[in-house]
């Protein structure tokens, strides 16, 4: 009896693996038919219908603020207690290009923007464990804005720096 039972068990086996492979290929092989007919039948797409463009006349009306009071695009700053790492000239206001968890990469940003010209300088916030490269550091509000707006429109192409940001430096 205990054998009939092992050797039912193992035909049920052998079928059930049997129909499994057959049903894969059965799959496969419709797929792939599929695939041909699609290949098969041109590919035609429907007209589309363009609605003409219709432009209406750009009016400005000048400004009549004086040049020295341009006032940049944002002027939202965020506060926090930094010591300075590498360099000098860290002042109350400073635009901060580049945010990082290791030193290393901090230093390699102030490496390539001195590269372009920019005397960069390292601050660490100890309360949150970050390194701030700092491009350029002002006493004036106003003025860090504008560097910053400057300094993003330099590098148009580079997202990073897109995320230039303001900070004011806590005693």
């Amino acid at each position: 009896m205990k054998s009939y039972l092992i050797l039912g068990a193992g035909l049920c086996l052998a079928m059930m693996f049997g129909s499994c492979k057959s049903s894969e290929s059965a799959y496969k092989k419709a797929y792939e038919k599929a695939k041909q007919q699609e290949l098969a039948q041109p590919q035609v797409s429907e007209p589309v219908e363009v609605a003409p463009v219709v432009s209406t006349p750009v009016v400005t009306t000048p400004v009549t603020t004086p040049a020295t009071t341009t006032t940049p695009t944002n002027l939202s700053v965020r506060e926090e207690k930094v010591t300075l790492v590498n360099g000098d000239g860290l002042k109350a206001y400073s635009v901060v290009c580049g945010s990082f968890v290791e030193q290393p990469r901090a230093e390699a940003l102030k490496d390539w923007l001195a590269q372009e010209g920019y005397s960069a300088i390292i601050v660490k916030n100890v309360d949150r464990n970050m390194f701030r490269v700092v491009v350029q550091s002002f006493d004036d509000k106003i003025q860090a804005a504008q560097a910053r707006d400057a300094f993003k429109a330099k590098y148009p192409n580079r997202t990073d720096f897109q995320g230039a940001w303001l900070l004011y430096n806590i005693h």
